[in-house]
């Protein structure tokens, strides 16, 4: 990319921030706290621009059971809770004890810990023993790249009609324009998006938002 360019996407990046909602105190606390303590691993958290999304996605289709696959610091889950009515619910899947506790408190901090049920252990297994008839209204997948194709397996009969999954990194940095020497990560999201595509009980979109995101609405029965 020529400097130039790189100069005009950094602005431009700033004015799309700009002009989607502020930040509230505690979601630019937990973004400043994940880009501090955890430089080495920040790149993990969502775009900035997403979480509005997110939020915005809850609200329009008047979610009220969301599903998170990989929840890191819990920026997204935040955005995602705070859109959600008072008695709904968030089912948030992670392994890290140790980069889940930034999300804790900052969801006690804006108060909607109740909403969250933070589960540490394998997300298959979680999603396994979740009811299988379809229930969820919104399930946002972020989490291991190889990962993906099983947890769209386990999610898609578990919408309900009408609902979303949402997934992000589906550009995976351009891997996923040549999966032949892509990494085992890029070609895994190569795959994922064959499948997406191709799958019958959906209709999607593929959005080059931060590093790729695909709407997935699971079709009338």
């Amino acid at each position: 990319m020529a400097q130039g360019t790189r100069r005009a996407s950094t602005a431009l990046h700033a004015y799309v921030l700009a002009h989607n909602p502020p930040l509230d105190p505690v979601q630019r606390e937990l973004i400043d706290r994940t880009r501090t303590e955890l430089p080495d691993h920040a790149r993990m958290q969502v775009a900035q621009e997403q979480g509005p999304l997110l939020a915005f996605l809850v609200r329009l289709i008047g979610a009220r059971h969301v599903v998170e696959i990989g929840t890191f610091t819990g920026l997204s889950t935040l955005f995602m809770a705070q859109a959600l009515p008072p008695d709904g619910t968030l089912l948030a899947c992670d392994v890290s004890e140790e980069w889940t506790a930034y999300g804790r408190t900052a969801w006690q901090e804006a108060g909607v810990a109740d909403r969250i049920d933070l589960r540490i252990a394998p997300a298959l297994q979680t999603l396994r023993a979740l009811p299988a008839e379809p229930h969820v209204d919104l399930a946002f997948i972020d989490a291991d790249k190889p990962g993906y194709l099983g947890y769209w397996e386990e999610l898609v009969p578990r919408i309900r009609p009408g609902g979303l999954i949402v997934a992000d990194n589906v550009c995976y940095g351009g891997e996923v324009l040549d999966p032949a020497s892509a990494s085992t990560e890029g070609a895994a999201i190569h795959a994922f998006n064959e499948r997406v595509r191709a799958d019958t009980r959906v209709e999607s979109v593929f959005l080059e938002i931060a590093d790729g995101l695909t709407l997935a609405r699971r079709r009338e029965e």
